[in-house]
Protein backbone atom coordinates (compact mmCIF):
# COMPACT_ATOMS: atom_id res chain seq x y z
CA UNK A 1 0.00 0.00 0.00
CA UNK A 2 1.40 3.67 -0.51
CA UNK A 3 0.99 4.23 3.55
CA UNK A 4 -1.28 7.44 3.32
CA UNK A 5 -3.70 7.23 6.27
CA UNK A 6 -7.07 5.69 5.59
CA UNK A 7 -5.73 3.44 3.14
CA UNK A 8 -5.33 -0.09 2.86
CA UNK A 9 -5.10 -3.16 1.02
CA UNK A 10 -6.34 -6.79 1.74
CA UNK A 11 -9.32 -8.92 2.15
CA UNK A 12 -12.46 -8.23 3.99
CA UNK A 13 -13.99 -11.65 4.31
CA UNK A 14 -14.55 -12.63 0.76
CA UNK A 15 -13.97 -9.10 -1.17
CA UNK A 16 -10.75 -7.63 -1.68
CA UNK A 17 -9.82 -4.13 -1.09
CA UNK A 18 -7.28 -1.65 -3.31
CA UNK A 19 -5.09 0.96 -1.84
CA UNK A 20 -6.53 3.82 -4.09
CA UNK A 21 -3.01 5.02 -4.90
CA UNK A 22 -2.79 1.35 -6.36
CA UNK A 23 -3.59 -0.32 -9.71
CA UNK A 24 -5.61 -4.08 -9.67
CA UNK A 25 -4.29 -6.34 -7.86
CA UNK A 26 -5.42 -9.11 -10.34
CA UNK A 27 -4.07 -7.32 -13.30
CA UNK A 28 -2.11 -4.82 -12.42
CA UNK A 29 -3.37 -2.50 -14.77
CA UNK A 30 -5.04 1.04 -13.38
CA UNK A 31 -8.59 2.46 -13.53
CA UNK A 32 -10.45 -0.58 -11.80
CA UNK A 33 -11.34 -2.34 -9.02
CA UNK A 34 -10.05 -5.73 -8.17
CA UNK A 35 -14.14 -6.69 -7.66
CA UNK A 36 -14.54 -4.97 -10.82
CA UNK A 37 -12.15 -6.38 -12.93
CA UNK A 38 -12.89 -7.60 -16.38
CA UNK A 39 -10.67 -10.50 -16.10
CA UNK A 40 -12.03 -11.58 -13.18
CA UNK A 41 -15.53 -11.40 -14.52
CA UNK A 42 -14.65 -13.57 -17.72
CA UNK A 43 -10.94 -15.32 -17.63
CA UNK A 44 -11.29 -15.06 -20.93
CA UNK A 45 -11.06 -11.28 -21.55
CA UNK A 46 -8.64 -10.10 -24.13
CA UNK A 47 -7.15 -13.60 -24.89
CA UNK A 48 -7.00 -14.62 -28.33
CA UNK A 49 -7.79 -17.99 -29.29
CA UNK A 50 -5.01 -20.64 -30.67
CA UNK A 51 -5.68 -20.42 -34.71
CA UNK A 52 -5.02 -22.92 -37.21
CA UNK A 53 -1.79 -23.38 -37.57
CA UNK A 54 -0.03 -22.87 -41.04
CA UNK A 55 3.29 -24.83 -41.34
CA UNK A 56 5.73 -22.79 -43.32
CA UNK A 57 8.93 -24.31 -42.23
CA UNK A 58 10.64 -27.45 -42.13
CA UNK A 59 10.67 -27.98 -38.35
CA UNK A 60 6.89 -27.37 -38.11
CA UNK A 61 6.04 -29.44 -41.57
CA UNK A 62 7.86 -32.34 -39.77
CA UNK A 63 6.13 -31.31 -36.55
CA UNK A 64 2.96 -31.39 -37.50
CA UNK A 65 3.34 -34.94 -40.21
CA UNK A 66 5.19 -36.84 -37.19
CA UNK A 67 3.72 -35.84 -33.76
CA UNK A 68 0.17 -33.82 -34.32
CA UNK A 69 -1.51 -36.56 -35.33
CA UNK A 70 -1.82 -38.03 -31.97
CA UNK A 71 -3.06 -34.88 -30.59
CA UNK A 72 -6.79 -34.62 -31.23
CA UNK A 73 -8.06 -31.60 -33.12
CA UNK A 74 -11.51 -31.93 -32.07
CA UNK A 75 -12.15 -31.48 -28.06
CA UNK A 76 -13.59 -34.48 -25.77
CA UNK A 77 -15.48 -33.79 -23.08
CA UNK A 78 -13.39 -32.66 -19.74
CA UNK A 79 -14.11 -34.44 -16.48
CA UNK A 80 -13.66 -32.74 -13.79
CA UNK A 81 -12.93 -34.13 -10.29
CA UNK A 82 -15.29 -31.88 -8.05
CA UNK A 83 -15.45 -33.59 -4.95
CA UNK A 84 -13.75 -34.68 -2.02
CA UNK A 85 -13.03 -38.32 -0.96
CA UNK A 86 -10.21 -37.96 1.01
CA UNK A 87 -7.98 -35.94 3.33
CA UNK A 88 -4.90 -36.02 4.89
CA UNK A 89 -3.36 -33.82 7.29
CA UNK A 90 0.80 -32.49 7.39
CA UNK A 91 1.71 -33.46 4.33
CA UNK A 92 4.80 -31.88 2.84
CA UNK A 93 5.57 -32.45 -0.52
CA UNK A 94 3.74 -35.43 -2.47
CA UNK A 95 3.30 -37.00 -5.89
CA UNK A 96 1.27 -39.51 -7.57
CA UNK A 97 2.47 -43.08 -7.83
CA UNK A 98 2.54 -46.18 -5.41
CA UNK A 99 1.79 -43.90 -2.42
CA UNK A 100 3.26 -45.32 1.05
CA UNK A 101 3.25 -44.34 4.73
CA UNK A 102 6.82 -43.83 4.90
CA UNK A 103 6.63 -41.12 2.20
CA UNK A 104 4.07 -39.20 3.42
CA UNK A 105 5.07 -39.28 6.63
CA UNK A 106 8.56 -40.20 7.50
CA UNK A 107 11.90 -38.24 8.22
CA UNK A 108 13.39 -38.62 4.82
CA UNK A 109 15.55 -35.60 5.50
CA UNK A 110 16.29 -33.52 8.45
CA UNK A 111 15.43 -30.35 6.23
CA UNK A 112 12.36 -29.33 4.36
CA UNK A 113 11.95 -31.22 1.34
CA UNK A 114 11.46 -29.10 -1.81
CA UNK A 115 11.09 -31.15 -4.79
CA UNK A 116 10.46 -35.03 -5.25
CA UNK A 117 10.07 -38.00 -7.95
CA UNK A 118 9.55 -41.70 -8.33
CA UNK A 119 12.18 -43.62 -10.06
CA UNK A 120 10.71 -44.08 -13.19
CA UNK A 121 11.89 -47.85 -13.41
CA UNK A 122 11.15 -48.42 -9.53
CA UNK A 123 8.30 -47.22 -8.15
CA UNK A 124 9.68 -48.40 -4.89
CA UNK A 125 11.74 -45.71 -4.25
CA UNK A 126 11.64 -42.07 -4.74
CA UNK A 127 13.87 -39.17 -5.06
CA UNK A 128 13.77 -35.99 -3.06
CA UNK A 129 16.05 -32.55 -2.95
CA UNK A 130 16.02 -30.50 0.17
CA UNK A 131 16.73 -27.33 1.12
CA UNK A 132 19.78 -28.97 3.06
CA UNK A 133 21.33 -29.35 -0.18
CA UNK A 134 20.96 -32.88 -0.38
CA UNK A 135 19.54 -35.37 -2.61
CA UNK A 136 18.74 -38.96 -1.50
CA UNK A 137 17.08 -41.91 -3.28
CA UNK A 138 14.66 -44.00 -0.38
CA UNK A 139 13.41 -47.60 -0.35
CA UNK A 140 9.76 -47.20 0.39
CA UNK A 141 9.90 -50.70 1.50
CA UNK A 142 12.66 -50.67 3.78
CA UNK A 143 13.09 -47.10 4.87
CA UNK A 144 16.54 -47.06 3.59
CA UNK A 145 17.54 -43.85 2.37
CA UNK A 146 21.19 -43.56 0.83
CA UNK A 147 22.57 -39.80 -0.13
CA UNK A 148 23.81 -39.19 -3.69
CA UNK A 149 25.17 -35.77 -3.31
CA UNK A 150 25.32 -33.02 -0.79
CA UNK A 151 26.61 -29.73 -1.60
CA UNK A 152 27.13 -28.52 2.07
CA UNK A 153 29.06 -30.94 2.89
CA UNK A 154 31.05 -28.55 5.66
CA UNK A 155 27.30 -27.59 7.31
CA UNK A 156 26.05 -24.35 8.05
CA UNK A 157 28.93 -21.39 7.20
CA UNK A 158 26.50 -18.78 6.78
CA UNK A 159 23.60 -17.85 4.12
CA UNK A 160 26.30 -16.45 1.35
CA UNK A 161 27.18 -20.54 1.16
CA UNK A 162 24.84 -22.23 2.03
CA UNK A 163 23.25 -24.38 -1.32
CA UNK A 164 19.58 -25.58 -1.33
CA UNK A 165 18.00 -27.29 -4.01
CA UNK A 166 14.67 -26.68 -5.87
CA UNK A 167 14.16 -27.82 -9.32
CA UNK A 168 14.05 -31.12 -10.08
CA UNK A 169 13.13 -33.56 -12.78
CA UNK A 170 14.54 -37.13 -13.50
CA UNK A 171 15.70 -38.08 -17.38
CA UNK A 172 15.20 -41.55 -17.98
CA UNK A 173 16.54 -41.89 -21.10
CA UNK A 174 19.81 -40.55 -19.90
CA UNK A 175 19.45 -42.14 -16.79
CA UNK A 176 19.37 -38.80 -15.04
CA UNK A 177 18.40 -36.94 -12.07
CA UNK A 178 18.85 -33.06 -12.47
CA UNK A 179 18.05 -30.79 -9.97
CA UNK A 180 19.00 -26.99 -9.12
CA UNK A 181 19.73 -24.86 -6.36
CA UNK A 182 19.42 -21.34 -5.18
CA UNK A 183 22.52 -19.79 -6.99
CA UNK A 184 21.43 -20.61 -10.26
CA UNK A 185 23.25 -23.45 -11.09
CA UNK A 186 22.47 -27.19 -12.41
CA UNK A 187 23.58 -30.07 -11.48
CA UNK A 188 23.45 -34.16 -13.05
CA UNK A 189 23.73 -37.60 -11.13
CA UNK A 190 23.68 -40.50 -12.92
CA UNK A 191 21.16 -43.04 -11.48
CA UNK A 192 23.10 -46.07 -12.75
CA UNK A 193 26.06 -45.30 -10.23
CA UNK A 194 24.61 -42.94 -7.93
CA UNK A 195 27.46 -40.14 -8.35
CA UNK A 196 27.60 -36.88 -9.70
CA UNK A 197 28.17 -35.95 -13.29
CA UNK A 198 30.72 -33.48 -14.49
CA UNK A 199 31.16 -29.72 -12.95
CA UNK A 200 28.22 -27.50 -12.11
CA UNK A 201 26.50 -25.19 -15.12
CA UNK A 202 25.17 -22.00 -14.66
CA UNK A 203 21.87 -21.80 -16.20
CA UNK A 204 19.83 -19.00 -14.97
CA UNK A 205 21.64 -15.20 -13.07
CA UNK A 206 23.94 -15.73 -11.07
CA UNK A 207 22.59 -15.95 -7.59
CA UNK A 208 18.75 -16.25 -8.64
CA UNK A 209 17.22 -19.07 -7.42
CA UNK A 210 15.65 -21.95 -10.23
CA UNK A 211 12.76 -23.26 -9.01
CA UNK A 212 11.37 -25.82 -12.12
CA UNK A 213 12.92 -28.10 -14.52
CA UNK A 214 10.91 -30.01 -16.91
CA UNK A 215 12.67 -32.48 -19.53
CA UNK A 216 10.06 -32.76 -22.97
CA UNK A 217 8.55 -35.89 -22.65
CA UNK A 218 9.60 -36.53 -26.70
CA UNK A 219 12.73 -35.10 -27.05
CA UNK A 220 14.61 -36.01 -24.04
CA UNK A 221 17.56 -33.85 -24.75
CA UNK A 222 15.60 -30.62 -24.27
CA UNK A 223 15.26 -29.25 -20.71
CA UNK A 224 13.12 -26.31 -19.95
CA UNK A 225 13.76 -24.05 -16.63
CA UNK A 226 12.67 -21.40 -14.47
CA UNK A 227 14.07 -19.02 -12.22
CA UNK A 228 13.76 -16.08 -9.88
CA UNK A 229 15.53 -14.07 -12.68
CA UNK A 230 12.17 -13.71 -14.63
CA UNK A 231 12.92 -16.37 -17.57
CA UNK A 232 12.07 -19.64 -18.81
CA UNK A 233 14.83 -21.12 -20.43
CA UNK A 234 15.04 -23.96 -23.42
CA UNK A 235 18.23 -26.02 -23.30
CA UNK A 236 19.76 -28.77 -24.72
CA UNK A 237 21.30 -31.50 -22.64
CA UNK A 238 24.11 -32.66 -25.16
CA UNK A 239 25.76 -28.83 -25.94
CA UNK A 240 24.83 -27.34 -22.05
CA UNK A 241 27.57 -24.70 -21.69
CA UNK A 242 26.99 -21.39 -19.21
CA UNK A 243 24.92 -19.05 -21.58
CA UNK A 244 24.52 -21.52 -24.15
CA UNK A 245 20.89 -21.62 -23.89
CA UNK A 246 18.48 -22.08 -27.29
CA UNK A 247 16.01 -19.68 -25.86
CA UNK A 248 15.05 -17.44 -23.33
CA UNK A 249 11.39 -16.91 -22.32
CA UNK A 250 11.02 -13.17 -20.78
CA UNK A 251 8.27 -12.38 -18.25
CA UNK A 252 7.64 -9.50 -16.47
CA UNK A 253 8.64 -10.91 -12.77
CA UNK A 254 9.14 -14.61 -11.29
CA UNK A 255 8.40 -17.41 -12.76
CA UNK A 256 6.99 -19.99 -10.72
CA UNK A 257 6.84 -23.07 -13.08
CA UNK A 258 7.45 -24.25 -16.82
CA UNK A 259 6.03 -27.09 -18.59
CA UNK A 260 6.47 -28.89 -21.76
CA UNK A 261 2.77 -30.22 -22.82
CA UNK A 262 2.53 -33.91 -21.36
CA UNK A 263 1.66 -35.65 -25.24
CA UNK A 264 3.54 -34.28 -27.93
CA UNK A 265 5.95 -31.81 -25.52
CA UNK A 266 5.34 -28.87 -28.23
CA UNK A 267 3.12 -26.41 -25.85
CA UNK A 268 4.75 -24.69 -23.02
CA UNK A 269 2.83 -23.53 -19.91
CA UNK A 270 4.27 -21.28 -17.60
CA UNK A 271 2.84 -19.19 -14.40
CA UNK A 272 4.22 -16.31 -13.25
CA UNK A 273 3.98 -14.16 -10.25
CA UNK A 274 2.78 -11.38 -12.23
CA UNK A 275 -0.91 -12.55 -12.47
CA UNK A 276 -0.08 -14.37 -15.68
CA UNK A 277 -0.89 -17.71 -17.51
CA UNK A 278 1.72 -17.77 -20.62
CA UNK A 279 0.91 -20.27 -23.34
CA UNK A 280 3.34 -20.71 -26.11
CA UNK A 281 1.77 -22.86 -29.32
CA UNK A 282 4.49 -24.53 -30.50
CA UNK A 283 8.17 -24.37 -29.57
CA UNK A 284 8.96 -24.63 -33.39
CA UNK A 285 7.35 -21.73 -34.01
CA UNK A 286 8.15 -17.85 -32.74
CA UNK A 287 8.83 -17.89 -29.25
CA UNK A 288 9.57 -14.26 -28.76
CA UNK A 289 6.50 -13.61 -27.39
CA UNK A 290 3.51 -15.73 -25.91
CA UNK A 291 0.56 -16.94 -28.36
CA UNK A 292 -1.41 -16.17 -25.36
CA UNK A 293 -1.71 -14.66 -21.71
CA UNK A 294 -4.26 -15.47 -19.38
CA UNK A 295 -5.08 -12.88 -16.31
CA UNK A 296 -5.05 -15.31 -13.27
CA UNK A 297 -5.19 -14.78 -9.50
CA UNK A 298 -2.22 -16.51 -8.03
CA UNK A 299 -0.36 -13.99 -7.21
CA UNK A 300 0.60 -15.14 -3.16
CA UNK A 301 4.39 -16.25 -2.78
CA UNK A 302 4.95 -14.71 0.62
CA UNK A 303 7.25 -17.59 2.30
CA UNK A 304 4.58 -19.87 1.21
CA UNK A 305 3.74 -22.40 -1.34
CA UNK A 306 3.78 -20.88 -4.94
CA UNK A 307 0.69 -21.55 -7.30
CA UNK A 308 1.92 -23.77 -10.43
CA UNK A 309 -0.48 -24.45 -13.32
CA UNK A 310 -0.55 -28.06 -14.11
CA UNK A 311 -1.38 -29.81 -17.43
CA UNK A 312 -3.82 -32.63 -17.31
CA UNK A 313 -2.17 -35.55 -18.98
CA UNK A 314 -4.74 -37.65 -19.72
CA UNK A 315 -5.98 -34.73 -21.93
CA UNK A 316 -5.37 -35.95 -25.82
CA UNK A 317 -5.96 -32.15 -27.09
CA UNK A 318 -3.77 -30.43 -24.55
CA UNK A 319 -5.72 -27.66 -23.73
CA UNK A 320 -6.78 -28.02 -19.94
CA UNK A 321 -4.73 -26.92 -17.23
CA UNK A 322 -5.47 -26.73 -13.15
CA UNK A 323 -4.24 -24.14 -10.84
CA UNK A 324 -5.31 -22.95 -7.52
CA UNK A 325 -7.24 -19.63 -6.59
CA UNK A 326 -5.77 -16.88 -4.40
CA UNK A 327 -8.90 -13.96 -4.79
CA UNK A 328 -11.88 -15.44 -2.90
CA UNK A 329 -15.10 -15.62 -3.69
CA UNK A 330 -18.16 -15.13 -1.60
CA UNK A 331 -19.82 -18.91 -1.30
CA UNK A 332 -22.87 -18.60 0.54
CA UNK A 333 -20.98 -16.49 3.46
CA UNK A 334 -17.93 -18.42 3.60
CA UNK A 335 -14.47 -16.87 1.50
CA UNK A 336 -14.06 -19.97 -0.56
CA UNK A 337 -10.67 -20.48 -3.07
CA UNK A 338 -11.82 -22.35 -5.65
CA UNK A 339 -9.60 -24.59 -7.98
CA UNK A 340 -10.02 -23.62 -11.43
CA UNK A 341 -10.31 -25.42 -14.80
CA UNK A 342 -8.83 -23.62 -17.89
CA UNK A 343 -9.44 -24.15 -21.11
CA UNK A 344 -5.76 -22.54 -22.13
CA UNK A 345 -6.99 -22.37 -26.00
CA UNK A 346 -9.47 -19.63 -25.51
CA UNK A 347 -8.92 -18.70 -21.55
CA UNK A 348 -12.49 -19.73 -21.00
CA UNK A 349 -13.35 -20.73 -17.33
CA UNK A 350 -14.15 -24.89 -17.43
CA UNK A 351 -14.77 -25.06 -14.25
CA UNK A 352 -14.15 -24.35 -10.50
CA UNK A 353 -14.04 -26.75 -7.81
CA UNK A 354 -14.40 -25.65 -4.04
CA UNK A 355 -15.93 -27.36 -1.13
CA UNK A 356 -17.71 -25.70 1.81
CA UNK A 357 -15.31 -27.23 4.54
CA UNK A 358 -12.20 -26.12 2.84
CA UNK A 359 -11.46 -22.55 3.33
CA UNK A 360 -7.40 -22.82 3.25
CA UNK A 361 -5.21 -22.26 0.07
CA UNK A 362 -4.29 -25.19 -2.06
CA UNK A 363 -1.84 -23.83 -4.01
CA UNK A 364 -0.50 -27.69 -5.36
CA UNK A 365 -2.88 -29.30 -7.67
CA UNK A 366 -2.15 -32.40 -9.44
CA UNK A 367 -4.27 -34.58 -11.86
CA UNK A 368 -4.16 -38.15 -12.08
CA UNK A 369 -2.16 -39.79 -15.26
CA UNK A 370 -4.64 -42.54 -15.88
CA UNK A 371 -7.78 -42.06 -13.68
CA UNK A 372 -10.27 -38.71 -13.16
CA UNK A 373 -8.39 -37.91 -9.85
CA UNK A 374 -7.49 -34.73 -8.65
CA UNK A 375 -4.99 -34.13 -6.06
CA UNK A 376 -4.44 -30.99 -4.48
CA UNK A 377 -3.52 -29.47 -0.86
CA UNK A 378 -0.79 -27.05 0.58
CA UNK A 379 1.79 -27.52 3.42
CA UNK A 380 -0.95 -29.12 5.82
CA UNK A 381 -3.68 -30.72 4.25
CA UNK A 382 -4.01 -33.07 1.25
CA UNK A 383 -7.27 -33.44 -0.25
CA UNK A 384 -8.32 -35.92 -3.05
CA UNK A 385 -10.73 -35.09 -5.94
CA UNK A 386 -12.97 -37.78 -7.90
CA UNK A 387 -15.98 -36.54 -10.42
CA UNK A 388 -19.10 -36.69 -8.81
CA UNK A 389 -21.38 -39.89 -9.38
CA UNK A 390 -24.71 -39.21 -11.46
CA UNK A 391 -27.07 -40.55 -8.86
CA UNK A 392 -25.85 -37.20 -6.82
CA UNK A 393 -26.80 -34.96 -9.93
CA UNK A 394 -29.53 -32.92 -8.83
CA UNK A 395 -32.75 -33.53 -11.28
CA UNK A 396 -35.05 -31.20 -12.47
CA UNK A 397 -38.31 -32.14 -12.12
CA UNK A 398 -41.05 -31.51 -15.74
CA UNK A 399 -44.28 -29.52 -15.11
CA UNK A 400 -47.12 -30.67 -16.74
CA UNK A 401 -49.61 -28.21 -17.66
CA UNK A 402 -53.00 -28.55 -19.36
CA UNK A 403 -54.22 -25.19 -21.24
CA UNK A 404 -58.59 -25.26 -21.71
CA UNK A 405 -59.55 -22.02 -23.90
CA UNK A 406 -62.61 -23.28 -25.92
CA UNK A 407 -65.34 -21.59 -23.71
CA UNK A 408 -68.04 -24.45 -25.20
CA UNK A 409 -65.41 -26.94 -23.26
CA UNK A 410 -66.30 -24.56 -19.78
CA UNK A 411 -69.90 -25.22 -20.29
CA UNK A 412 -69.44 -28.86 -20.50
CA UNK A 413 -67.81 -28.78 -18.11
CA UNK A 414 -70.46 -27.23 -15.74
CA UNK A 415 -73.16 -28.90 -16.73
CA UNK A 416 -71.84 -32.43 -16.25
CA UNK A 417 -70.35 -31.59 -12.68
CA UNK A 418 -66.59 -30.35 -13.70
CA UNK A 419 -66.22 -34.27 -14.58
CA UNK A 420 -63.34 -35.29 -16.89
CA UNK A 421 -60.83 -37.91 -17.44
CA UNK A 422 -58.62 -36.80 -15.07
CA UNK A 423 -61.16 -36.78 -12.17
CA UNK A 424 -59.97 -39.60 -10.62
CA UNK A 425 -57.25 -37.21 -9.20
CA UNK A 426 -59.11 -35.93 -6.78
CA UNK A 427 -61.05 -38.95 -4.88
CA UNK A 428 -62.13 -38.64 -1.59
CA UNK A 429 -63.01 -41.23 1.11
CA UNK A 430 -66.14 -41.17 3.00
CA UNK A 431 -64.83 -39.54 6.09
CA UNK A 432 -63.82 -36.38 3.29
CA UNK A 433 -60.25 -37.39 3.57
CA UNK A 434 -58.43 -36.98 0.25
CA UNK A 435 -56.56 -39.81 -0.63
CA UNK A 436 -52.91 -39.45 -1.99
CA UNK A 437 -52.60 -40.25 -5.52
CA UNK A 438 -49.46 -41.59 -7.40
CA UNK A 439 -50.17 -39.91 -10.66
CA UNK A 440 -48.25 -36.67 -11.74
CA UNK A 441 -50.13 -32.65 -10.64
CA UNK A 442 -51.97 -31.82 -13.61
CA UNK A 443 -51.78 -27.84 -13.48
CA UNK A 444 -55.31 -26.64 -15.14
CA UNK A 445 -55.60 -22.92 -16.76
CA UNK A 446 -58.49 -21.60 -18.12
CA UNK A 447 -58.50 -18.65 -20.46
CA UNK A 448 -60.83 -17.28 -23.02
CA UNK A 449 -59.67 -16.73 -26.57
CA UNK A 450 -56.22 -17.68 -28.46
CA UNK A 451 -54.15 -20.69 -27.10
CA UNK A 452 -51.27 -19.83 -25.31
CA UNK A 453 -48.70 -21.90 -25.24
Amino acid sequence: VCKKVGHEAGFKGATYIDCPMKPCFLCKMPGHTTMACPHRVATEHGVIPAPRRNTRNPLEYVFERQFRPSVLRIKPAFVIPDKVTCAKGQVGVWDFGKVHEKMVYGNIHSCIVNNMRFNPTNDDSVYAASSDGTISCTDLETGISLSLMNLNPDGWQGPSSWRMLYGMDINSEKSLVLVADNFGFLYLVDTRSNNKIGEAILIHKKGSKVVGLHCNPVQPELLLSCGNDHFARIWDLRRMEAGSSLYDLAHKRVVNSAYFSPLSGSKILTTSQDNRLRIWDSIFGDLDSPSREIVHSHDFNRHLTPFKAEWDPKDPSESLAVIGRYISENYNGAALHPIDFIDISTGQLVAEVMDPNITTITPVNKLHPRDDVLASGSSRSLFIWRPKEKSELVEQKVERKIVICDRAEKKRSRKYGNKSDDSDDDKFTSKGKKLKSNKPEWKLTRCSGKVKR
